[in-house]
């Protein structure tokens, strides 16, 4: 043992001596030793890692400061030589196997971009800890959006339902939202299998600790814990609940991303260095218990939808399964009072953990606390799988210990004498508050650099998905040195996830929201293809069959909607007798088809029934027809919105200045100013919806753009100011030019 030692110990001396007269090499340092600790945590400055060679292919050159490979082993150590130097170079990596990792990794190979998946566990890849479900409430509307830009949780999620069920049916189709119970081991088999198989993506287990920058800020790769640096000319960061995570189940913690998983240590404190500010986010999960341990006899069963609809636009995936039920019980009052008696066992009513969580997924202490008036609380019974026994307790995720959490199940019904498979837990995490991205989500600091998904504070797995294909798309055009893409947030609802995270200071778990967007009228799940897929066919994520599939659907629509258009029908006609009784509405001249449609409860089934439908040789699926249907009823809204969109857009859309001075901006308040500094906003829209900055400083900010374009001779970016804010700037700009 003691020769071994001195071994050992004269092994790292001749490497730390060598190192002083060798280039640095990312193979050779020995894990533990001094060498390798300098690697690991010193900001390096070099030259970029990367060079125009072909794929596998190392670049000779050597940086003239530590954190290079160097292209020999140190004195002593050549007979393993250059070849064990030959980890590829790549054009993207992306860190973390999450559902933003997943989307941005197959949206990069897809361009053509050659990609790194750099994740903790193969195992894990698009693994669903908390619910295994997608969709919900704007929820749903985000899915479709990825699918439509060319992006694949919608497809898996159609590959491996156990329950669909449309929400908010009985409102208005801007606020429809499919939502799919999945089987969480098929989902997470599915979307690896599809990123086996994409070209240009390879998969690798590893923990990102830092990212390595050329002498310009620009990224030019990513560092391992174990000293490899991964070279690449983009990286997207989708860590997920992994940096410096911490479980906690009552008093108790340790350190994890989620239950059974190791946590990412190290890449907080390296971006730390580099100037990046962080927080702390809180999120959890309920217990799962054994379903043959479960009386369902007492319980309301909630079946899936009979008439099944799709996340896709692709019909491949349209494939009806058979669907498993749900269950609904409720708190009790023996419920509410183990948790009232036992609120100081909670780490955040015990004042142990002060981290935000999630104001729209609260704990079940938190619901009792909040809402101390109700006596009842609703507990969803939802099924994780086709072939496992576990049961996901929706509403009831807990903080408490696990020694009173099977208790507190018991005095559920249902589930008096169910067995607990896994106890609830609490996570805490870091986050980056995304105000320091740009809305392409390149980071505003390092050229290069993306941040996406619950990194960026979000919640949800759709809210990650939707980052990390805009993150893929950008860290690929940026490889390829092309402009990024920017969803305006009109546009979109992932537009507006991303104006909202870029422009607000948020220090609370972001969940999306119909309420978010100003224009949910216009962006609905039934035409997210016809907003999206021009775009993603732009960019290169929509293939040729798709494109024909979907050219093939936008002029079908456009055929029936202008057949409804053209027909006419007289008062006398039996249609117009059936509208009247079925709108109350009178008919007193001739109307078209599609006038008849705009009138309440009038749908395409009540023109079938008089032989005025689709013709069958028009080929409409049914879906096709309530979109041609949905998009009669609201076009007179939606042309209102539209021009009223207009006119804010015209303004808001003014581009700012990288170094606009707003500190010189004596007309706003001290607040506006200082939140604006931090952010540096990139139009007058996003100053404008920024919290702490008021309608008043808005109007400072475009009368000082105005002085500051008039004394400057240049040409008028907009003509859209209000006359007093024209009256404001010529005052101002006189007063200016009279003081000079």
């Amino acid at each position: 043992m003691q020769r071994a030692a001195c071994l050992k110990a004269h092994l790292i001396r001749s490497w730390q001596v060598a190192a002083q007269s060798a280039p640095r090499s990312r193979h050779f340092y020995p894990a533990g030793s001094d060498t390798a600790s300098t690697f690991l945590h010193t900001d390096h400055s070099s030259k970029p890692l990367w060079s125009a060679q072909p794929a596998g292919r190392l670049s000779t050159a050597t940086a003239s400061t530590s954190g290079r490979l160097a292209e020999q082993a140190p004195a002593g150590l050549s007979n393993l030589g250059s070849a064990y130097d030959d980890e590829d170079d790549y054009d993207v990596v992306v860190v973390g196997g999450g559902h933003a990792g997943c989307e941005a990794a197959l949206a990069s190979a897809r361009m053509g971009c050659s990609t790194l998946l750099l994740t903790l566990s193969l195992d894990k890849i698009a693994w669903q800890p908390c619910n295994p479900a997608v969709g919900g409430p704007a929820k749903s509307q985000l899915v479709h959006e990825v699918d439509a830009l060319g992006g694949e949780m919608g497809k898996v999620a159609d590959r491996c339902y156990v329950q669909k069920r449309v929400l908010n049916m009985s409102k208005g189709p801007a606020v429809w939202s499919l939502r799919a119970q999945t089987d969480k081991v098929e989902y997470a088999q599915l979307m690896r299998r599809v990123l086996e198989d994409t070209p240009n993506l390879a998969l690798r287990e590893g923990m990102a600790v830092d990212v390595a920058l050329g002498p310009n800020d620009e990224l030019t790769g990513v560092r391992t814990f174990f000293g490899l640096t991964f070279r690449c000319k983009a990286a997207v960061l989708t860590t997920g609940t992994f940096m410096n995570g911490k479980v906690w189940v009552g008093r108790n913690n340790l350190p994890a991303g989620r239950a059974g998983e190791a946590p990412s240590v190290g890449l907080t404190e390296a971006l730390v260095a580099k100037g990046f500010e962080t927080a702390r986010l809180k999120t959890g999960t309920p217990s799962r218990v054994d379903r043959r341990t479960v009386d369902f006899s007492g319980l309301q069963a909630q079946p899936g939808d009979a008439d099944v609809r799709w996340f896709s636009f692709d019909t491949k995936v349209h494939v009806e399964r058979p669907q498993l039920p749900c269950y609904l019980t409720h708190t009790t009052a023996r419920t509410h009072e183990i948790i009232r008696e036992n609120l100081a066992e909670t780490p955040t009513y015990g004042g142990w953990v002060d981290s935000k969580g999630p104001r729209y997924c609260p704990s079940i202490e938190d619901k009792i606390v909040r809402f101390h008036d109700k006596d009842s609380h609703q507990i969803f019974l939802e099924p994780e799988g086709r072939t496992t026994p576990e049961l996901y307790v929706q509403g009831f995720s807990t903080g408490l210990p696990e020694r009173l959490q099977l208790a507190l199940l018991h005095t559920l019904p249902g589930l008096e004498a169910c067995k607990m498979l896994r106890a609830a837990y609490a996570v805490e995490y870091d986050f980056f508050p995304a105000y320091q991205c740009h809305s392409t989500l390149e980071t505003k600091r390092f050229q290069g650099l993306f941040f996406s998904g619950q990194l960026n504070g979000t919640t949800g797995y759709e809210e990650a998905a939707a980052q990390g294909i805009i993150a893929g798309i950008n860290a690929a055009k940026r490889a390829q040195g092309l402009p990024l893409l920017s969803l305006a947030r009109e546009s979109s609802y992932i537009g507006t996830l991303l104006d909202d995270l870029v422009t607000k200071d948020l220090r609370e778990p972001y969940r999306m929201l119909t309420s978010r967007t100003e224009n949910r009228l216009t962006l609905r799940s039934d035409n997210a293809d016809m907003r999206l897929t021009p775009t993603g066919r732009e960019v290169g994520l929509v293939s040729d069959e798709a494109w024909a599939q979907f050219q093939s659907k936008a002029e079908r629509l456009r055929t029936e909607q202008e057949r409804l258009a053209s027909i006419r029908i007289p008062p006398t006609h039996p249609l117009s007798q059936a509208a009247v009784q079925v709108s109350g509405q009178g008919v007193d001249k001739s109307l078209t088809l599609a006038d008849l449609l705009t009138r309440p409860h009038i749908h395409t089934r009540l023109l079938e029934e008089h032989d005025l439908g689709a013709p069958a040789e028009a080929g409409l699926a049914t879906l096709e027809k309530e979109a041609v249907e949905i998009n009669i009823k609201y076009a007179g809204l939606a042309a209102r919105q539209m021009r009223e969109q207009a006119k804010v857009v015209a303004k808001h859309s003014r581009r700012l200045p990288e170094q606009l001075e707003y500190n010189s901006i004596a007309t706003m308040s001290k607040e506006a100013r200082e939140k604006l500094v931090q952010a540096r906003p990139e139009t007058v829209g996003q100053a404008a919806r920024m919290g702490g900055v008021s309608p008043a400083d808005i109007d400072a900010l475009l009368i000082y753009l105005e002085v500051q374009r008039r004394r400057s001779g240049t040409p008028n970016p907009t003509p859209h100011l209000s006359t007093r804010q024209r009256r404001e700037a010529l005052i101002a700009a006189a007063c200016t030019a009279q003081a000079a």
